[in-house]
């Protein structure tokens, strides 16, 4: 990017920030963004035809090939199911010498986990793979020890796994969780969109995250639920009584009618054990009463 123009590079820049910001549709919202422009906007307000093919489409609830190889940052041979069974997973699809976006992926996961109380390795794994097929586990080692240095927390790098692949198992990958992006020669980068992914220990898409900015409670309980609950305490969980999830934001957003449910609970509890309690105190005899 050095040699090209200043212009050139300004637009590069702004376009790619676009699509941090606003990347992604949800599959079961009909038409996308860039398909409503395509008909409906002039032709001088459509988007580059490079980025019609760049974006991410929510799969929730498919399973991801978990036999699919690749090669781990050492350069061992490895397949996905190596990393799955235990844990929740997060997923992020970047490449490694991805000059501004894929540097700000991985800085917002790890600002967001870093203030989380679950570790990396022990409550959940991360899994980071390159979608450029002729990156190396070099690469991949130099981001890895890059990262855990951010993180800083003992035992990670026993969780924080980064991959590398062929052609073949990446675009098996990327096309199963919805992830499109395409290459630009004439940049000699790839144009993509920002997120993460959050999956269940059977490799099933639990939740997706949008941009280069995660909230750390979204994350906690993408996790949770992932998890089918089994890491976090009872008070970790409660949230998860006034919040959900809502596909068409990609995010936790909070549910008046659930508070109010939950409170209803309570209240009929509160009423069972009061009617428990006098009953038992009109029960004892008199003297001792």
């Amino acid at each position: 990017m050095t040699s090209r123009p200043a212009s050139f590079r300004a637009a590069l820049i702004v376009i790619l920030s676009a699509l941090a910001v606003c990347p992604a549709r949800a599959q079961v919202n009909g038409p996308s963004l860039y398909e409503r422009q395509d008909a409906s906007q002039p032709a001088a307000n459509r988007l580059p035809a490079l980025l019609m093919d760049v974006g991410i489409d929510q799969k929730l609830g498919t399973t991801i090939p978990l036999d699919l190889p690749f090669k781990d940052e050492q350069g061992r041979s490895v397949i996905l199911r190596d990393y799955f069974g235990k844990r929740p997973v997060i997923l992020t699809l970047v490449y490694f010498e991805c000059p501004m976006l894929c540097t700000q992926v991985l800085n917002g996961l790890t600002s967001a986990i870093g203030v989380l109380k679950f570790n990396v390795g022990q409550e959940f794994d991360i899994v980071t793979i390159s979608f450029n097929p002729k990156e190396t586990p070099d690469l991949a080692q130099a981001k890895k020890t890059s990262y855990l240095g951010r993180y800083k927390r003992e035992g990670a790098g026993n969780g924080w796994h980064f991959l590398t692949g062929t052609q073949h198992s990446i675009e098996s990958l990327t096309g199963r969780v919805g992830f499109r992006y395409a290459y630009n020669p004439s940049a000699g980068q790839y144009a993509h969109a920002s997120g993460i992914m959050v999956l269940t220990p059977d490799g099933k898409l639990s939740r997706y995250f949008f941009g280069i900015d995660y909230a750390p409670r979204d994350v906690q309980l993408a996790l949770i639920e992932a998890s089918d609950r089994r890491i976090g305490s009872l008070i970790d969980q409660l949230p998860l009584f006034c919040f959900h999830y809502d596909p068409a934001q990609a995010r936790y957003t909070f549910t008046i009618m659930r508070l109010v449910r939950g409170a209803g609970l309570f209240t009929v509890v509160a009423i069972v054990a009061g009617i428990v309690v006098l009953r038992r105190r009109e029960r004892r005899p008199l003297g001792r009463a």
